[in-house]
């Protein structure tokens, strides 16, 4: 393969305009002169990466942007993450995202229990798995157990295991659960399972909530002045998923993923590429963005093509910080685009595409079913005149559109 490739996935940074911004976007007002230079070299566009009938996820939306329809791939988000954490899924397994959360007073006050630390919560998830997981059997007899698998910080897993046929058909697609990030500061009683199996979902929440009231790792985070983890939130439940290698998908094209986010390292897992191991990335916004941009650099070197992602722009909406994401925005521009601009420079064909996955504004503090804005420049792509800088209000004059965002791979990789 000669052509270099590089993806960067600025998670969540296409937004809304602002009015302490002037009626600007993020984009618009963040210092980015890299991604701008690359915008007036390359081409603008933009992408619809959620498909009709789908909630806009991190899940859906990566699936898409990375070439792959989620009307024939996706089966839920726990499951992708399972394998990013070596999970094993047998084919009637139930893997759910277990994030540890704050709720007060009837409300969503921290979908990260304040970003508990990996650490804490381990200790918090083995303790689930001793107290918790064998009161499964009380809450719904002759189904099978489920599972606590401890992850990043907040980020971890549950896994339901049938044991019979009663427990096969315990969970189904009208199983309805719901992302915690979506409810930052709201009250949640609308968000809480229902459905084929819901029910259950929500008494084992209900234990975890009473276990969790005096647990010593929050009797700590307590008297140090942080938030509490109240209670393990299920959601984003499915089956083991299978996709086509990127590789038979893309013409041989050999891939490698850097991200924090056990998400986006299951994708890349099930697509068989590398996974590139960044020490000091975390997810958030004290993430080491230089090491991502050097580790990708120099991954250049073996792989074909190399994708970044940075979490930290979606996590600073989700807490409705302008302040963090404009810093994250000018942080990936200016630490992670360097390393990786100078390597593939330094071949005589390249290409590089820079996207968000989905918007998620600022005054919403979740997730939106939007067009989303993005660069592609290379060796062989000529300017579209008159284009200015990388934003959503360029994007929306390009006549490069893509409803079909997954469809977009395609012309990128040939």
């Amino acid at each position: 393969m000669s052509r270099k490739y590089a993806i960067i996935i600025p998670d969540g940074c296409a937004d809304l305009p602002i009015e302490s911004l002037g009626g600007r976007t993020p984009l618009e007002a963040a210092d980015i002169p890299n991604m701008n230079a690359l915008a007036e070299t390359g081409i603008i566009g933009r992408s619809l990466n959620v498909p009709d009938g789908f909630t806009p996820g991190s899940d859906v939306a990566n699936l898409s942007l990375l070439g792959y329809n989620p009307a024939d791939y996706y089966t839920g988000r726990a499951p992708l993450e399972a394998v990013a954490q070596g999970v094993e899924l047998g084919g009637d397994d139930w893997a759910f995202r277990c994030n540890l959360v704050c709720l007060e007073d009837g409300k969503m006050k921290s979908f990260t229990a304040g970003h508990i630390s990996s650490a804490e919560g381990k200790e918090i998830i083995a303790d689930l798995q001793k107290v918790i997981a064998p009161r499964w059997e009380a809450i719904a007899p002759g189904t099978g157990s489920v599972e606590f698998f401890p992850g990043v910080s907040y980020r971890n897993l549950m896994v339901f295991r049938p044991s019979t046929d009663a427990g096969r058909a315990f969970f189904s697609q009208k199983t309805k659960t719901y992302p915690p990030h979506d409810y930052t500061d709201r009250d949640y009683a609308q968000a809480l399972p229902a459905g084929e199996g819901g029910e259950a979902v929500l008494a084992l929440m209900r234990e975890t909530e009473a276990f969790l009231a005096g647990h010593p790792v929050n009797r700590k985070r307590i008297a140090d002045g942080k938030l509490p983890a109240t209670c393990a939130w299920l959601w984003g439940q499915g089956k083991r998923p299978d996709l086509r290698p990127f590789g038979e998908q893309y013409g041989g094209i050999r891939g490698g993923m850097i991200s924090a986010v056990d998400l986006l390292r299951g994708i890349a897992a099930l697509l068989r590429w590398d996974i590139i191991d960044v020490p000091g990335i975390t997810g958030y916004v004290d993430t080491d963005y230089a090491a991502k941009g050097e580790y990708a650099a120099r991954a250049l070197d073996d792989l074909d093509l190399v994708c970044v992602h940075v979490e930290a722009t979606d996590e600073s909406s989700h807490e409705g910080s302008l302040e963090k994401k404009l810093q994250a925005l000018a942080d990936i521009d200016s630490k992670v685009l360097p390393p990786i601009l100078a390597k593939l420079r330094s071949y005589p064909d390249w290409r590089i595409f820079v996207s968000p996955d989905h918007p998620t504004p600022i005054s919403t503090k979740t997730h939106s079913r939007d067009f989303v804005p993005w660069i592609v420049a290379g060796s062989d792509i000529g300017p579209i005149p008159g284009q200015g800088r990388f934003c959503e209000k360029t994007a929306e004059t390009s006549p490069c559109a893509y409803e079909r965002g997954f469809e977009l791979m395609s012309w990128f990789t040939k």
